[in-house]
C-alpha cells in the first residue's frame, strides 16, 4: 500500500531566487499528500543539477533568476530531460515572458497571484501531460493574437468536428479554463477533457494557445 502511494507522489523542484518566496512555497507544497518537494533552487544551474540527480517530475520555475534565467533553463530541460514538465510561476505576464517560456517548452504558466490550489492543480496537470495557463495569461495571449491579426484569414474547421466540439473550441477561444467550460455547458470536467482530446486530434492542435488561434481564425472567438 505504501509502495503504491510513493509511486504516485509527484517529485517537484521549486526554483526562485528569493528565499522568502522559495522556502514558504516549498513548505506549502509539501503539505499536499501527493507532492514531494525534492529540491529548492535559487537559479537555473541549481535546477539542472537537481534534475540530473533526479528523478524529478515537475519543476516550478521562476523566470527572473541570476546565473541562468528560467527561460534558458526551461529550454535546456526540454532538450536534456523532456520527461520533466515545467510550470512557470512568476510575477511577469508580458508577451515576451509568456511566449518565451512557452516556446522554450514550458507546459504551464501561472502568475504569483495563483493560490495554493491553483498551483498544486497545475503541477498535477502538467505531470499528466496537460497544458496549464491561468486566466490572466490566457487573456493576454488572446489579446496578443487579436492585436497581431485584426483581420484574420478565415480558417476552415475540420468537417468531422461535432457541434459540441465546436462549442468547446469557441469557449477555449474566449479564454475559459476546463472548469469554466464545464460549468457553461453543464457537463463534467472529464467530459470537457474528452472533447478537447478529440478536438486536438481532429484539428492537429499542439496545445491550448494553438486552439485559441484556431478559434480566432475560424471566427468562433
Amino acid at each position: 500500500m505504501n509502495d503504491d502511494t510513493d509511486r504516485q507522489r509527484l517529485r517537484v523542484v521549486v526554483a526562485d531566487d528569493q528565499a522568502t518566496v522559495r522556502e514558504p512555497l516549498a513548505a506549502v507544497l509539501a503539505l499536499a499528500e501527493d507532492i514531494d518537494v525534492v529540491a529548492a533552487a535559487s537559479h537555473g544551474r541549481e535546477v539542472l543539477r537537481a534534475v540530473a540527480a533526479g528523478p524529478v517530475d515537475v519543476v516550478l520555475m521562476d523566470l527572473r533568476m541570476p546565473v541562468m534565467d528560467g527561460i534558458e533553463t526551461t529550454r535546456l530541460l526540454a532538450e536534456q530531460h523532456p520527461e520533466v514538465a515545467v510550470v512557470v510561476l512568476t510575477t511577469f505576464a508580458d508577451d515576451d515572458s509568456i511566449l518565451g517560456a512557452l516556446s522554450a517548452g514550458a507546459r504551464g504558466y501561472l502568475t504569483k497571484n495563483a493560490g495554493r490550489r491553483d498551483i498544486t492543480r497545475a503541477i498535477r496537470a502538467a505531470a499528466a501531460g496537460q497544458s496549464v495557463l491561468d486566466r490572466e495569461v490566457q487573456d493576454r495571449l488572446l489579446a496578443t493574437a487579436r492585436a497581431q491579426a485584426p483581420t484574420p484569414t478565415k480558417r476552415a474547421l475540420p468537417d468531422d468536428l461535432t457541434p459540441r466540439e465546436r462549442e468547446v473550441l469557441a469557449l477555449i477561444g474566449l479564454g475559459l479554463p476546463n472548469r469554466g467550460i464545464a460549468e457553461k455547458l453543464f457537463i463534467s470536467e472529464a467530459t470537457v477533457k474528452t472533447h478537447i482530446n478529440n478536438l486536438f486530434a481532429k484539428a492537429g492542435l499542439r496545445d491550448r494557445p494553438d486552439a485559441v488561434r484556431l478559434a480566432i481564425e475560424a471566427d468562433l472567438a
